[in-house]
């Protein structure tokens, strides 16, 4: 694994600003909203502020600060999250009991890495810094990773409050505009997908190589929230038929009847946002469904989901444009996007689940020591997502990024768009 930066000032200036930001995306909570979690699937937002600045502390300031001391010894059990071999780690389902470390103590870890790894950076010799920068770099992606995750988090730790609790204020109109999905046809053939090795990567989007497809069409937008209360009112959550197997057991033994966060009033949908309580728009992409209702919706509209290497070669040349984090929305907007081809939406918005379980590539190779847990070990009963969400920062996505999750799972910002054979 190489850093994609060369410059010392650069990765300095990287690290500042990613380290910042997270900050920024907590800084309308209260006290109490930090120690909230309201699911097993969840963490806290003091556990995510904690568990970044641990991954610094653990895998850089430890290896190459000789003089580092730790602030706390057993930040180490407290703070890990899975890497079995780092230690051992406090259980996650319990992390929302833990009210000590404080908030305040908490941000004070933080200082005291962030003030060891910029001094760290600034004296770090020729000879270490290829690798040290590196590993920066995968740092900053991992918290990157954890700003979503924060995002996501206390939306569901708060969606539970009836009082619909405010988390990020709508300060600006977001435009609307009704629009027509059509469909791109491709004629497939033996094509090339993953990572070319140009910019950074994680380890499970790579080696490039080889897949064949045979003829396909792909959506030009995903799927909107007026596009499934159709399927909602056709009785698509009463009708087994549209229903993989396990879906139907999850739909029956959760009592699913609508996306995640939608509540019906004097006979009309609304949905707990970011902004609180609003009126589910007709024109914004469909969110937080599994991918056990988007296999049905595709069933019962007469498509399917595409694969992952079918979006990645329809989406490969879009421009990393669109509704991301940066602006501080987190939430779909109903305008049609910005595309600079056939396809909309491709990007930010909603994460779109594909047909496709998780897997390495052929010639796949986890990265090394500890880091080796962080992709590879996850690679069972999985499925891909593809193009980040209204939560993820524009400079964190790529077309070959592989987010993954149960296929059960509705607390993250996922959609999806159809797919047909041609």
């Amino acid at each position: 694994m190489e850093s994609t930066v060369t410059k010392k000032d650069t990765l300095q200036q990287l690290f500042k600003n990613v380290r910042a930001f997270t900050e920024t995306l907590v800084e309308n909570l209260q006290t109490e909203d930090y120690v909230v979690q309201a699911s097993t699937e969840t963490s806290p937002t003091k556990w995510h502020l904690a568990h970044t600045t641990w991954f610094f502390e653990t895998f850089i300031l430890k290896e190459y600060d000789g003089g580092y001391k730790e602030l706390h010894p057993q930040f180490n059990y407290l703070f890990n999250s899975y890497y079995e071999t780092v230690g051992t780690f406090f259980p996650r389902d319990s992390r929302g009991l833990l009210t000590r470390p404080t908030v305040a103590e908490v941000y004070t870890y933080r200082k005291y890495v962030n003030t060891h790894m910029e001094a760290l950076l600034s004296q770090l010799s020729d000879e270490k810094w290829a690798e040290v920068a590196s590993l920066v770099e995968l740092g900053l992606q991992h918290e990157q990773q954890h700003q979503e995750l924060i995002v996501t988090d206390i939306k569901y730790n708060l969606s539970i409050n009836p009082l619909y609790p405010r988390y990020m204020p709508q300060d600006k109109d977001v435009s609307s505009k009704k629009y027509e999905t059509t469909f791109h046809s491709f004629e497939g053939g033996l094509v090339e997908i993953g990572h070319d090795g140009k910019g950074f990567a994680f380890d499970n989007e790579g080696p490039r190589h080889k897949v064949w497809l045979e003829p396909y069409a792909l959506a030009s937008h995903p799927v909107t929230n007026g596009e499934y209360i159709q399927f909602i009112e056709d009785g698509g959550y009463q009708r087994a038929e549209f229903w993989l197997s396990d879906g139907w057991a999850t739909v029956k033994e959760q009592e699913w009847d609508s996306p995640l966060y939608w509540v019906k009033q004097d006979d009309e949908w609304y949905s707990y946002t970011t902004h609180g309580l609003e009126r589910v728009h007709p024109d914004e992409p469909v969110c937080h469904v599994s991918y056990y209702e988007a296999t049905a919706y595709a069933s019962w509209a007469g498509k399917r989901l595409p694969t992952e290497a079918e979006w990645e070669h329809a989406c490969q040349g879009e421009a990393i444009s669109g509704n991301f984090i940066d602006e501080l929305n987190a939430h779909p907007t109903g305008d049609e996007g910005e595309g600079n081809g056939p396809f909309y939406k491709v990007f930010g918005d909603v994460w779109e689940w594909t047909r496709s379980a998780y897997s390495p590539y052929p010639r796949s190779k986890p990265l090394e020591g500890a880091l080796g847990e962080y992709n590879a070990k996850f690679m069972s009963n999985q499925m891909v997502l593809r193009g980040g969400s209204c939560a993820t920062s524009a400079s964190h996505i790529r077309p070959t990024y592989r987010n993954f999750f149960n296929p059960d799972k509705r607390w993250q910002f996922s959609g999806f768009r159809l797919a047909e054979d041609r």
